[in-house]
């Protein structure tokens, strides 16, 4: 559009302020007189606690109070997404610790330091019991059964599809296992939390939390401490990385705000880095997959049999396999059978929760992987072999098998996309060379292609746009961002629909006392709906604007325009134009308001896709992988501020190579966390990454005025894939078919060492013959993370 600014490459308006370290976040800003709480961990997996002494802790100067569940009044509760019903978790772990990790007290004291000499002095003694740790064996018939109320460690099963048996027939079948890791989300900042009980200068309680969902923290805290809602006011300063790890309501928040309320003093809780990684973890799904092919190359059907590890608790997390995993099965493809079965287990490790992506980056894995095996099999151009097997674009909206109804898409076009900017073919000849030649650094190339949901559940949310007496505006809107960039790429919507410059503009979010309502961030859905609502409050505001100014100048609506340089007035007549603070005199003489609050409500999901290549280097003598370039084409719908989609293809691409090459959180037979520093968890830096090519198709969605899909899990979805199929790809003249994550250098050089003789397939677990469609049971696929 002719002098629009959307579209265009707007610098962050939010990134000053970050970068010269003057943001604020909850452990740095001032808390008068908060007292410091600290965390006694269960040291085992699993056991009763035998005793308790908490007395010389007590004794320690400088302490105010050590609090054990005894000391709190709260009912157990469901922390965010009700995953089983017999799961609710106490405040403090009681009678029994279900993973290393668990909390069991809380050390109340004057500084961090004490608290934590504080916590030294509590004596427990612990009766082991056998920990459940692996998620397939939890699921075997000899497991110990961790809960009472939970046969088999089984929290939840789901059967999904359109036929019993879709590799009836089949030509060709190919099979394979496949592991999708345990992550740590490792945020830059880790959780924390303050509280005063008596308020930020005004009555009822305030608390301070690094989140992604400040309303939701509001509305559980009420519904858990059976406070009023209207009596607690929820502040989200700036928060560093969220990732789905800060969706909803932890255990520690309960423990924190029931405390200050109960001693009716001010405290704060900051979380240490080990105590993070090993409590804010993602993914943990085993996935079985088979799939009939043709032999020239049709898909025929799919069956998966998946496991999810829902940890202790019923992590939420678990359920996801259950959930958008299920949901998201048929990806891209034209795939006429499926059958799709999980079963979600308890262990005694932590519970999982949503790592960026929350389930659809677990379902393009399997997928692109089989995809890649099938492709192989008949000796097809994994390219080739996909592009057979895409969705028309012709037939969109498009009834997927899994339920969900694509609602636009050209997978084609972002196919032959990044064939053409990776110079495909040129790498196909690069890495004929190598081999021919007999070099030891040899070249993979691996494709991907991706759709996934987003704004998925819930789809509504809040936008309000107000002018100011200096004519500027202010937006307010309930999503809560964490570096996505909301503050321009909302500021642009208002710019440009009321000509008001960006810098007059101001940007309001993540606190319950000047937003009402919001579903916060999760699931991509902020664009989509709070863009739109604030888009929709926009014109709105214009709307009556141009009623004052032709009421005031008596001139018809229809000739009423907004200059460029920001005034109102009749068209074509020059001194006929107000200013916006003109305007506002003008509307407070009418006694009308220039403002409007409301909510945007989409009619369902919108599904975003891409095609990524990822070109990697094997050192055939150390199994060492080295990514060379990574090519992404993402389709976000339409493209508001370029340099912001591509941040976040940036952030998401970095993520999917993590998980691909580093990422994993590992324990012992006894449950014991064997990563718990960044000294060993390994999460790459920029000195690991390849060079990035980002860029994208435009396919607008047409359930929102924007035509915005979201963007910021997409990258992640499609790069891993891409990656574990570049390593394996590079390797496949040796017999290497397959390699599970993280393709470390130690399993890539065992992959070599045993070439075809690799291991593809064992039975899945014998619980998937007893579960049945009657068994379906939760899952949070209506949950935005």
């Amino acid at each position: 559009m002719n002098g629009s600014i959307l579209g265009t490459r707007v610098i962050r308006l939010e990134d000053p302020e970050l970068l010269k370290g003057r943001a604020t976040y909850v452990d740095n800003l001032e808390h008068p007189g908060a007292l410091y709480c600290y965390f006694v961990r269960s040291t085992v997996a699993a056991a009763k606690i035998a005793s308790l002494d908490v007395a010389r802790a007590k004794e320690l100067p400088g302490v105010r109070a050590v609090l054990v569940a005894s000391d709190y009044d709260i009912e157990p509760f469901v922390p965010f997404f009700p995953l089983n019903e017999h799961l609710k978790r106490p405040v403090l772990a009681s009678g029994v610790v279900k993973f290393v990790g668990d909390p069991i007290a809380m050390i109340i004291a004057a500084d961090r330091s004490t608290a934590v000499d504080a916590s030294e002095l509590v004596e427990v003694e612990y009766e082991p019991l056998d920990a459940v740790v692996d998620m397939e064996d939890a699921l075997s018939i000899n497991a110990r059964q961790i809960d009472p109320e939970v046969a088999r460690n089984l929290v939840a099963s789901v059967v999904g599809g359109n036929i019993d048996n879709p590799l009836n027939g089949a030509e060709v079948v190919v099979r394979g296992r496949f592991e999708n890791q345990r992550m740590s989300v490792a945020p830059m900042e880790p959780n924390s939390i303050a509280v005063n009980p008596d308020g930020d200068g005004d009555e009822g309680i305030t608390v301070w939390v690094s989140t992604q969902m400040p309303h939701v923290i509001q509305t559980k805290l009420s519904s858990i401490l059976s406070i009023p809602k209207d009596s607690l006011r929820v502040i989200t300063p700036n928060v560093g990385g969220g990732f789905g790890g800060k969706a909803g309501v932890i255990q520690e928040h309960v423990a924190v705000v029931g405390a200050s309320l109960m001693l009716g003093i001010p405290l704060r809780w900051m979380e240490e880095r080990g105590e993070n990684l090993i409590s804010m973890q993602g993914r943990g799904q085993v996935q079985y997959v088979e799939m009939a092919i043709s032999r020239d190359g049709l898909i025929l059907g799919l069956d998966a049999r998946m496991v999810g590890d829902a940890g202790a608790y019923g992590g939420f997390g678990g359920g996801l396999v259950a959930g958008s995993t299920r949901s998201m099965a048929q990806g891209v493809y034209s795939i006429p059978k499926i059958r799709y079965k999980a079963a979600v287990a308890s262990t005694n490790t932590p519970p999982i929760g949503a790592l960026r992506g929350a389930g659809r980056p677990e379902a393009t894995a399997f997928l692109e992987r089989i995809v890649d095996m099938a492709a192989a099999e008949i000796s097809m151009d994994p390219i080739e072999f996909r592009r057979k097997n895409l969705i028309s674009s012709t037939s969109f909206p498009y009834q997927s098998v899994m339920g969900p109804l694509y609602d636009s898409g050209n997978f084609v076009k972002a196919l032959d996309a990044v064939a053409e900017v990776s110079k495909y073919q040129d790498l196909r000849r690069e890495q004929l060379r190598r081999r021919q030649a007999g070099e030891t650094v040899v070249l993979g190339i691996g494709v991907s292609c991706y759709v996934e949901v987003t704004a998925g559940g819930g789809a509504s949310e809040y936008g309000a746009v107000d002018i100011t007496p200096d004519g500027g505006a202010e937006i307010r809107v309930g999503t809560s961002g964490h570096g996505q960039g909301h503050p321009t790429t909302f500021s642009m919507l208002v710019a440009d629909t009321l000509k008001i410059p960006l810098e007059k503009i101001k940007f309001i979010q993540s606190d319950t006392k000047e937003v009402p309502r919001g579903g916060g961030t999760g699931g991509s859905r902020s664009l989509q709906l709070g863009g739109s609502a604030v888009n929709a409050a926009a014109l709105q505001v214009l709307d009556v604007a141009k009623n004052l100014a032709a009421s005031h100048f008596e001139a018809s609506v229809d000739d009423i325009i907004v200059s460029q340089e920001g005034t109102i007035g009749v068209a074509g007549s020059p001194s006929h134009f107000l200013s916006w603070t003109d305007l506002m005199d003008v509307a407070k003489q009418a006694g009308v308001e220039l403002a409007y609050r409301g909510d945007f409500n989409q009619a369902g999901a919108t599904f975003p896709f891409g095609a990524h290549v990822s070109v990697v280097e094997v050192d055939l003598e150390t199994g060492l992988v080295r990514p060379i370039s990574h090519f992404a084409v993402d389709d976000c719908g339409r493209v508001l501020n370029p340099l912001v989609v591509e941040g976040q293809q940036h952030g998401g691409i970095a993520q999917g190579i993590g998980q691909a090459l580093y990422e994993k959180v590992y324990f012992d037979a006894y449950g014991n966390p064997l990563n718990s520093s960044f000294a060993e968890y390994l999460v790459p830096s920029a000195a690991e990454m390849p060079n990035f090519v980002a860029s994208n198709t435009e396919t607008p969605s047409p359930l929102n005025p924007l035509g915005a899909k979201g963007i910021g899990e997409s990258a992640t979805v499609g790069s891993t894939p891409a990656v574990q199929n570049a390593v394996v790809d590079a390797l496949s003249h040796l017999g290497v078919r397959h390699i599970d994550m993280p393709m470390t250098p130690e399993r890539v050089w065992q992959a070599i060492s045993q070439g075809s003789n690799g291991p593809l397939w064992s039975e899945p677990p014998s619980i998937f013959s007893e579960i049945k469609k009657s068994d379906s049971g939760s899952a949070p696929e209506e949950v935005d993370i």
